[in-house]
């Protein structure tokens, strides 16, 4: 496509957020083109969820086999060519067409905003078309790893998760800077690939989730032959012509490796979008309504917004968005209201996660320390995993926790958290509890089927107390 075209919406980005926005609005009749300057999916199709949770599967299926008394072993070579799959060789053909069955238009390169409601897309070859949007325009970019400003760690070429996703060696020895979730992800795949990890988490290993996850899972790390190292220090970092990397340590002897990954979080994609026209401030979060709305034409969702940083949720936005740029363009009314169509309520205290360690640390709504430093007025409920006759049947030596954070003024669930094998599949129920706001007193009427894990919450129910 060359020269210039008018649509309805028109996103920048074809990740999973920009691609439900632009499927939302044309399912709602409008018109659409879709930006994407890399492959169409996005990070989490190609670098992100799916090769990473491919990584991580198969060694997690062994470990459960184990825990039932069957025996097997790893080939790396084999989950290598499984995660390839997943990623589909790293190629979008697939969701190209996925693209024109939908309708939606793709416009291959870079995009940024040069006028009010003007995306200005320049490809590799140098061609230029210029894309004009009726109603709207939505910036979908998502982010990239951060890399610290630490001497000599450009220089050394580190892996970010985009590189650990996709590689095709399994260094010997890899040293992970960080300890959040691709940082533990990251340490439970490559060990049991048959790297030596070890972890440098400043902040300790999951800082932002309930405590006893972080204890859980850093304790199964080291089980499993990682070191993890919580409180470093790092002063610099240089590879020498051998290839080996030596991480100066404050305090402490050196850290040597084969290969080093920076997991310490993600920086907005904005840098170059052209937000200074709009007298916006380029590589910074977006700042959004609850319509995700940054000014009257413009919409953010997904990463770039900073409202929550996973894949689910920024579709979860984007769905929202296409709705509500419908309703705006066509005349409908705005039901924009906490819980309505057009608005992203869930971003505030219902977002549900999974991190895919050994435990999975599975969880949604506010920890119990984020809950009262909300104001609430707070009872914390646990509960042993490990006690529940489901859990005994599902895995030899099950070890697992679960806290369920109550509002005492309401009696309505805030925040739940599952620490076990296996617990990503109980989340949802969690989710649904805190969406809905059931009461404590109708949750007793909720009855989990035996001997699953699930009956949890029945247990959890009886250690917070019977309705009078």
């Amino acid at each position: 496509m060359t020269g210039e075209a008018t649509y309805d919406v028109v996103i920048i980005g074809a990740g999973p957020a920009g691609e439900n926005v632009a499927d939302r609005v044309v399912a709602g009749g409008l018109s659409a083109a879709i930006v994407e300057r890399e492959l169409v999916g996005g990070e989490c199709s190609y670098w992100a969820c799916m090769p990473t949770k491919a990584l991580l599967r198969t060694g997690a299926a062994l470990r459960a086999a184990r825990r039932a008394g069957v025996t097997g072993t790893l080939e790396a070579a084999a989950v290598l060519r499984r995660r390839d799959g997943f990623a589909s060789q790293w190629k979008d053909d697939g969701q190209v067409a996925w693209l024109q069955q939908a309708g939606i238009d793709l416009v291959r390169g870079h995009g940024r905003i040069t006028a009010p409601r003007a995306v200005t897309v320049t490809d590799e070859d140098g061609t230029v078309t210029t894309l004009t949007a009726r109603h709207a325009a939505v910036i979908a970019t998502g982010s990239t790893a951060l890399l610290p400003d630490l001497p000599g760690l450009l220089e050394s070429t580190p892996w970010t998760s985009r590189e650990a996703a996709a590689t095709d060696e399994i260094p010997h020895r890899l040293a992970i800077i960080g300890g959040g979730v691709v940082a533990t992800e990251m340490a439970t795949a490559f060990a049991s690939l048959g790297s030596a990890v070890t972890i440098l988490a400043r902040d300790g290993i999951l800082p932002a989730a309930e405590p006893f996850a972080g204890e859980l899972v850093t304790a199964a790390l080291r089980e499993s032959g990682v070191s993890v190292l919580p409180g470093t220090h790092l002063d610099a970092v240089q590879r020498d012509d051998t290839g080996v990397v030596r991480i100066t340590v404050a305090g402490s002897e050196p850290i040597v490796a084969d290969q080093i990954l920076v997991a310490i979080g993600r920086t907005p994609n904005t840098t170059n979008l052209g937000l200074e026209s709009l007298g916006l401030e380029p590589g910074t979060w977006l700042t959004v309504d609850d319509t995700l709305r940054v000014t009257d034409w413009l919409y953010a969702v997904g990463d770039v917004n900073h409202r929550a940083l996973v894949t689910h949720q920024g579709k979860y936005q984007a769905r929202v968005v296409g709705d509500a740029i419908v309703a705006r363009a066509t005349g409908a009314t705005l039901d924009d209201q906490p819980w309505g169509r057009h608005a992203a309520t869930a971003d505030h205290a219902v977002v549900p996660q999974v991190v895919f360690t050994d435990p999975e640390v599975a969880s949604a709504g506010l920890a119990a320390a984020a809950a009262a430093k909300a104001g609430y007025r707070i009872r914390v409920v646990d509960y042993d995993l490990g006690a529940l006759a489901g859990a005994a049947l599902h895995a030899d030596g099950y070890t697992g926790r679960a806290r369920m954070v109550v509002d005492e003024e309401r009696r309505v669930v805030l925040g739940v958290t599952f620490v076990g094998p296996d617990v990503a599949e109980l989340i949802h129920a969690a989710t649904i509890a805190i969406a809905a706001e059931v009461p404590i007193d109708r949750l007793w009427h909720a009855v989990p089927a035996f001997p699953t894990v699930s009956e949890v919450w029945l247990r959890l129910l009886e250690t917070y107390g019977r309705p009078n």
